[in-house]
């Protein structure tokens, strides 16, 4: 298991270099200056020239890309925001809560209520309740994160007046983000738990827990449920990735100050040591959900255990 760990967190290192090296040559080749975009249309050349020897813009590609890696990864610093003069990974470190809290409730949210609906619908196949939940899930998927936050706001905060529309606050100030976060992970891990429950429905154990007489419940969850998780495990893995990278939309919608917004806002302001490090921080953090996912395999699925130790044992034999 030991090597099946570090083999896995092996590939994480290449990947966030990856990331890293991929981002910062995107951003170099990107045209345009990024000095003369922060320095303002009335700012002479003089003035221009010397903001980009102080953004370090007037050196070589490779020189720059010396200059981050050793930075960041030797030195761990993320460097200083170019539009707001302060250092990225105070600013990070603010953000950072808001951006976890709204995706690991969304993430919450949606894994509790796509497995449950994924499992009525499976024990339902064929029936109208099956028909109406997947409908249900597909009415969730079609919708974009931006159309369902617009309608919530319209609803909840103009027309209802009972909760805040925009910025952070209270608890209240949460719920509208995480409701919209966790509508397209519902719909997901409810397709995904069907399909994979139906996998499993008619096999010969299930057939045989049935015949000795066991109550339906006892079937499906400690049977059923645990033979179908491989699939959901992915789906969950994924749709967890996939919220906290896709938190820009959200935190632009409802101006929740996070990492997402963060991240929009130097895209926008041509902010380069904001992009880099907000989306190697996406890479990392995506890439932490996918090394749980293969660990939960690793304990989930004997297969991967059986491997690991066959080739433990092959290689004590030598």
């Amino acid at each position: 298991m030991g090597k099946y760990i570090l083999k896995r967190l092996l590939w994480m290192i290449v990947i966030i270099l990856g990331t890293s090296f991929i981002i910062f040559t995107i951003l170099y080749f990107t045209p345009g200056d990024p000095a003369r975009m922060i320095a303002g249309g009335n700012a002479t050349a003089e003035e221009v020239e010397n903001l980009r020897h102080i953004m370090g813009l007037d050196q070589s590609y490779f020189q720059q890309l010396k200059t981050y890696f050793s930075d960041t990864f030797l030195h761990f610093d993320l460097g200083t925001s170019w539009v707001y003069n302060k250092p990225v990974i105070d600013e990070m470190r603010t953000r950072l809560p808001r951006t976890v809290i709204i995706g690991l409730s969304a993430m919450a949210l949606n894994l509790a209520i796509g497995l449950l609906m994924g499992i009525f619908a499976s024990t339902h196949e064929g029936k109208w309740q099956d028909s109406l939940t997947m409908g249900i899930a597909m009415v969730f998927i079609s919708c974009p994160d931006f159309w369902v936050a617009l309608m919530l706001i319209l609803l909840l905060s103009a027309k209802l007046g009972i909760l805040p529309s925009y910025g952070i606050g209270g608890a209240e100030y949460y719920v509208m983000p995480i409701i919209c976060s966790a509508i397209g992970g519902i719909a997901v891990n409810a397709r995904q738990t069907r399909a994979s429950m139906l996998g499993v429905f008619r096999e010969d154990y299930i057939t045989t827990a049935r015949a000795k007489g066991q109550r339906e419940r006892k079937v499906v969850f400690r049977h059923m449920l645990p033979n179908a998780l491989m699939p959901i495990i992915t789906s969950i893995g994924n749709g967890f990735a996939r919220i906290v990278a896709g938190s820009a939309v959200i935190e632009s919608v409802f101006s929740v100050p996070g990492i997402g917004l963060y991240l929009l806002t130097a895209i926008n302001a041509r902010d380069y040591p904001v992009v880099r490090s907000c989306v190697l921080f996406f890479a990392a953090f995506t890439s932490i959900a996918m090394l749980l996912v293969d660990l939960v395999y690793a304990f989930v699925d004997p297969r991967i255990k059986a491997q690991y130790s066959s080739a433990r044992r092959g290689g004590a034999g030598k």
